[in-house]
């Protein structure tokens, strides 16, 4: 009796134990189960945040490029003259302001070698005087070359529009200052004959030389 008591206690022991183990098994496995589903969870929310970044970074990049696109389109047309420049009236008026400059200091300077009234110092002098002013009319009409010719420079049409009403100003300055030059010269001229010729009558009339 007492070695089947002895039994019967061992068997206990080893039966509790069993089970014992095995809710420990069960609570692991639940454990297990319980960090897998949060690792499933965790790499679902990571899928869903690199979508959401992926989105993000191929939208932007899509409104740069096409930014990019449209900028490169704008700058492109900027190489472009339009007719509304080709035709503005001021571009006619420096060619005909430079045309006028060349004819009315040709007509001074032939005039005034002929003068008796000036010295061969003074005939250079204007010539140096007429030769720049005339090498400045042809570097305005440069600028006005490249502004209005397509593919010489990037620039709006306001902006070409003003760039011509700036050479308009310097063309209209250069002969502006020609024909007060040519004005001052012939007073001078006119000035030294007057001049030349009361003296010349006063030697005539009373032999006195001045």
């Amino acid at each position: 009796m007492k070695k089947l008591c002895i039994l019967l206690i061992l068997f206990l022991a080893t039966t509790t134990t069993k089970v014992q183990a095995q809710e420990q098994e069960i609570q692991q496995l639940l454990l297990n189960i319980g960090k897998l589903a949060q690792f499933k969870q965790i790499l679902k929310d990571l899928k869903k945040g690199y979508e959401i970044i992926y989105k993000g970074y191929t939208t932007i990049k899509g409104i740069s490029e096409g930014n990019f696109k449209l900028h490169q389109v704008f700058l492109d047309g900027l190489w472009q003259v339009s007719p509304e420049v080709k035709k503005y009236k001021r571009v006619k008026d420096i060619i005909n302001y430079q045309f006028l400059l060349v004819k009315e200091y040709k007509l001074a300077y032939n005039r005034f070698r002929k003068d008796d009234n000036f010295t061969p110092e003074e005939i250079n002098y204007l010539g140096s005087v007429y030769e720049q002013l005339f090498k400045q009319s042809l570097t305005h009409l440069d600028e006005l070359t490249v502004v209005v010719t397509a593919n010489k420079l990037r620039m709006s049409d306001e902006e070409r529009l003003g760039a011509i009403d700036q050479i308009f100003s310097h063309m209209q300055d250069k002969l502006l200052f020609l024909r007060e030059f040519n004005k001052s010269t012939t007073l001078l001229a006119i000035q030294r004959a007057h001049q030349r010729n009361n003296n010349q009558t006063l030697e005539n009339l009373y032999g006195i030389a001045q």
